[in-house]
This record gives structure tokens, C-alpha cells and sequence, in this order.
């Protein structure tokens, strides 16, 4: 799951949790909201996380030429 569905599942669950007043027999649609927020928030900081490392610069290995070296 990619940053994008990340953010779809926070809003989705932010508009069950906040902006709705159905009542299910089954189903509480205000706690299920919460569950895909906070399921959104794990999945951001996994994304994070995993590009953080993917994307490490290491710095190229150069031969250091000193002055005596290229008197000669």
C-alpha cells in the first residue's frame, strides 16, 4: 500500500469517525473509522520508514591524491 492509499484510509475512516450518524445493528461505523485511521497512520510511518532507507546516499569512495604524487 502506497503513501496515497495511506492518506484515502485516514480520510475515509476520518469521515465514518466524525461525519456520519449511521446506526448499524451490526456494525459500529464510528469505531471501524477510528480502526482505519489509525490502520492509515501504521501504514505512513511503514512508508516512511521503508523509503528512508531505499533512499540512503552513500557517498562514492574517491582515491586521495596528495601533492607528493603528482610532483612526480
Amino acid at each position: 500500500m502506497g503513501l496515497g492509499g495511506c492518506i484515502l484510509l485516514i480520510g475515509a475512516g476520518a469521515i465514518l469517525a466524525f461525519a456520519t450518524d449511521w446506526h448499524m445493528d451490526t456494525v459500529n461505523v464510528g469505531m471501524a473509522g477510528w480502526i482505519m485511521m489509525v490502520v492509515g497512520v501504521i501504514g505512513v510511518f511503514v512508508y516512511a520508514s521503508v523509503m528512508r532507507r531505499r533512499r540512503m546516499v552513500v557517498p562514492p569512495t574517491t582515491t586521495v591524491v596528495s601533492d607528493d604524487e603528482r610532483r612526480l
